[in-house]
C-alpha cells in the first residue's frame, strides 16, 4: 500500500510539475517574437513527453498488479526463498540460484505468461531492473494474447 501512495504522489508532483512548465510555454509563445515562440514550444514539447511517459509508466503497473493478483488467486504467485545478508539485501548467490530455476521453467514453457511473470520478478531480486521489465512486458503481452516482440 505504501509503494501505491508513494507512486499515487509522485505522479501528481509530476503533473503539477508538468502543467506549471506548460503553462511557462503558453506565456513563451503568448509573447509573439520568433525567439520566444520557438523556445515556448520546446518547452511545451517536454511535459507532453513526460506526460506520455507517466500514462505508459501507469498503465504498466496496473497491468503488472492485475497480472500478480491473477496469479495469487491461483496459488502461484513466487514464494520469497531468497536468503539475506544481515542487512536485509538480497544475497546475490540465493538469487542467482533462483534465477536460473526460473529461466529453466521459461524456457520450458515459453509461451507461458505466469512463467514469464516469475522470471521477471526473478530478474528483479537478482537487480537486473531492465530485464525484469523485458520479462514483465512479454507476460502481459502472453496474457492478453498478443505476439510478444522477440528481443
Amino acid at each position: 500500500m505504501r509503494a501505491k501512495l508513494t507512486y499515487a504522489l509522485t505522479a501528481a508532483v509530476l503533473v503539477v510539475y508538468f502543467v506549471l512548465v506548460g503553462s511557462r510555454g503558453v506565456l513563451l509563445i503568448e509573447i509573439g517574437t520568433p525567439l520566444t515562440v520557438t523556445f515556448g514550444v520546446a518547452v511545451l514539447i517536454l511535459p507532453v513527453i513526460g506526460l506520455w511517459f507517466l500514462w505508459k509508466n501507469t498503465q504498466f503497473v496496473r497491468r503488472a498488479n492485475a497480472l500478480a493478483a491473477e496469479l495469487d488467486a491461483e496459488g502461484g504467485l513466487p514464494v520469497d526463498e531468497l536468503r539475506r545478508t544481515p542487512s536485509g539485501r538480497i544475497d546475490r548467490d540465493s538469487a542467482d540460484e533462483v534465477f536460473a530455476r526460473r529461466k529453466a521453467e521459461t524456457e520450458a514453457a515459453p509461451d507461458d505468461w505466469r512463467s514469464w511473470f516469475r522470471l521477471a520478478v526473478a530478474y528483479h531480486d537478482a537487480r537486473d531492473t531492465p530485464r525484469a521489465r523485458k520479462a514483465m512486458q512479454r507476460a502481459i503481452a502472453l496474457h492478453d494474447g498478443k505476439q510478444p516482440e522477440t528481443a
